[in-house]
């Protein structure tokens, strides 16, 4: 049965919103040989589909090595690590690294989180006066909807929901300061008690928010249960600007329920792309109704030595060891990890990293068939 989902203006809306500040194209879904034809100076192969996705920020996890690849394998809309407001504000070294975009990403998205409106304002006018221009970034996202302790201890995040005048003026003060679009991305509620997601989305947009993310589960949740797709709908039907579900898409299958269920304008993949940047062919495919082949066992362990190589390109060897929870999410399920992961969590460099990786790929092929 042909589940492509029919074509959305709000979605046709989200993807002007995205291109806005690019060279007239939105980074498409490209062909797996995407990487090859960047290097040669090529455009990748362009197709349509009816919604943009999404890869979300992920603090510690969505750098620009790892952007790059979830392009190569589909993904329409990147944006950087969750950003401080203030560390940018302070000019702290760590923090301005966190924007680094590299050419394959523009234009791309930055995501800053901090409760003072004000702070937040000479945020953003210092990040486009003198980090960044209006042709890398597209979007300026605020963060309203992480749950972890360390960020809602301090009343950023997710602690924001439970204070909509304060958020309120948040949005306004970036609206005001911004040359860009701003999005907010927030959850269902702070706990079940105080679910207010519908009317949270009513007054971000009222603020001048350009379009919204929406994870459907609790702070109180984190990641337990399953995200409330429904809440999502109600969200979807609440306001008259582009609504992105957030929650649960591990699969193509999972993409399509999300928009047959929710009617979201977009998708964004989190922790489904986690050692997984594959995830994106995968949704590209079912809302294309077109067959798809996974990726070998060797193509996800090469991907996984690109991945280390473009991140200590970009990161220097001493900070090998983030690459660690990257290979466990790859070879999850390999035959072998276990052992693999044990070898590269005492791992002493990235050299030593690297040769792990490719002996145990050299095994799997040996013996498998890889």
């Amino acid at each position: 049965m042909n589940r492509a989902p029919v074509n959305n203006p709000k979605s046709e809306r989200l993807f002007e919103l995205l291109r806005r500040a690019g060279a007239g194209s939105l980074p498409q879904r490209a062909a797996s040989g995407a990487s090859l034809e960047r290097e040669r100076g090529e455009a990748p192969e362009k197709r349509h589909s009816p919604v943009p996705v999404l890869l979300a920020p992920m603090a510690g996890i969505t750098d620009s090595a790892f952007r790059r690849l979830c392009i190569e394998k589909g993904c329409d809309f990147t944006f950087t690590e969750m950003v401080s407001a203030s560390g940018l504000h302070y000019k702290n070294r760590k923090t301005q690294e966190l924007i680094s975009i590299s050419d394959a990403e523009k234009p791309c998205g930055v995501q800053l989180f901090g409760h003072d409106p004000a702070l937040m304002a000479e945020t953003v006018q210092r990040l486009f006066a003198e980090l960044v221009s209006v042709r890398e970034v597209a979007v300026i996202d605020i963060n309203m909807g992480c749950p972890a302790p360390k960020i809602t201890s301090n009343g950023d995040g997710s602690a924001l929901m439970k204070s909509p005048a304060l958020a309120g003026r948040i949005i306004e003060a970036a609206v005001k300061a911004s040359p860009v679009p701003i999005s907010v991305k927030f959850r269902k509620g702070w706990d079940e008690a105080s679910v207010n997601a519908v009317e949270f989305a009513k007054m971000a947009e009222s603020s001048g928010a350009s379009f919204l993310t929406v994870h459907g589960r609790t702070r109180a949740q984190m990641y337990s249960g399953t995200a409330d797709r429904a809440l999502i709908a109600e969200v979807v039907s609440s306001v008259n600007i582009p609504v992105v579900g957030n929650g649960d898409i591990f699969s193509g299958e999972a993409a399509l329920d999300m928009l047959e269920k929710t009617g979201c304008a977009g998708l964004m993949a989190a922790r489904g792309a986690q050692g997984d940047p594959f995830i994106f062919e995968r949704i590209s495919a079912a809302l294309n109704n077109e067959n798809y082949t996974p990726p070998s066992e060797k193509e996800r362990l090469d991907t996984a030595l690109r991945h280390i190589e473009d991140y200590v390109s970009g990161h220097g060897g001493g900070a090998f060891a983030d690459m660690r929870k990257h290979i466990a999410w790859y070879v999850k399920g390999m035959c072998g990890s276990n052992e693999l992961r044990r070898r590269v969590n005492t791992c002493k460099n990235a050299r030593e990293l690297t040769a792990l990786v490719t002996a145990f790929r050299d095994e799997r092929e040996s013996f498998a068939g890889i």
